[in-house]
């Protein structure tokens, strides 16, 4: 009940209707983040695509200027050298078939997966496994690639990844309710112009839609787009 007293409480602060500039929402979303833990800042876009469409798809990567706030455990697959320069650059899980057999077996303490690209014939064993959690390792989000040190440290230094949903949705954690407002607008703003450089060739009419951030346990608060679109 208290719960729902505060959220209540919390959602009686924003204006259903109401597009706020991007300063006026993360303002909003803070001062409702009233929980006894760090709430997470959360974006959601709503965009003018259709996925099923292969030139509508929208998928990328963006390294927030703020970072993430969050600790981000990171799978690597990867033999010899490049295992080693995974380790080194701070990845909890380090292996190849090994590894494989493991996840295999229900192993899934982890938030990201990187891979060498000599490691795909093995990764590529576990597409049902790990595709259903958005985990799978693809070149175009940086997760396979050759340089393995610098991946695991810019999946722990604030990289997120990003995919739309079937419903033309994008979902995606950008901080934290403790970070200052500052550093969360500025993360705001650069999720939002990664979606925008991301904008398919086959994406019609009116791209962006709407744009929300809420934190874990408080309302949505919608974003004017003028504000966080370039004129």
């Amino acid at each position: 009940m208290a719960v729902g007293k505060r959220y209540r409480a919390a959602a009686e602060t924003v204006e259903a209707e109401k597009a706020y500039s991007v300063a006026e929402a993360v303002k909003l979303v803070k001062s409702n983040a009233t929980s006894k833990f760090d709430e997470t800042i959360d974006i959601a876009v709503n965009l003018g695509v259709d996925p099923k469409y292969a030139d509508q798809m929208v998928r990328g990567v963006v390294s927030l200027p703020s970072g993430t706030g969050k600790d981000v455990r990171v799978a690597v697959f990867a033999r010899d050298a490049k295992a080693d320069e995974a380790r080194e650059a701070g990845a909890e899980i380090v292996g190849a078939e090994d590894l494989m057999e493991e996840i295999q077996n229900g192993k899934s303490d982890f938030d990201r997966v990187i891979a060498s690209p000599d490691m795909m014939s093995v990764v590529g064993r576990l597409g049902k496994v790990l595709g259903p959690r958005g985990l799978m390792p693809n070149p175009k989000v940086g997760t396979v690639t050759p340089n393995v040190g610098q991946a695991v440290k810019d999946a722990k230094g604030g990289s997120v990844e990003f995919r739309v949903e079937k419903l033309g949705i994008i979902h995606a954690g950008i901080g934290k309710a403790s970070f200052s407002e500052d550093a969360i607008e500025k993360n705001v703003r650069a999720f939002v112009e990664a979606l925008l450089k991301a904008k398919p060739s086959g994406a019609k009419g009116t791209y962006m839609k709407k744009v929300t951030v809420s934190s874990t346990m408080g309302p949505g608060v919608m974003i004017d787009t003028g504000d966080v679109i370039p004129s």
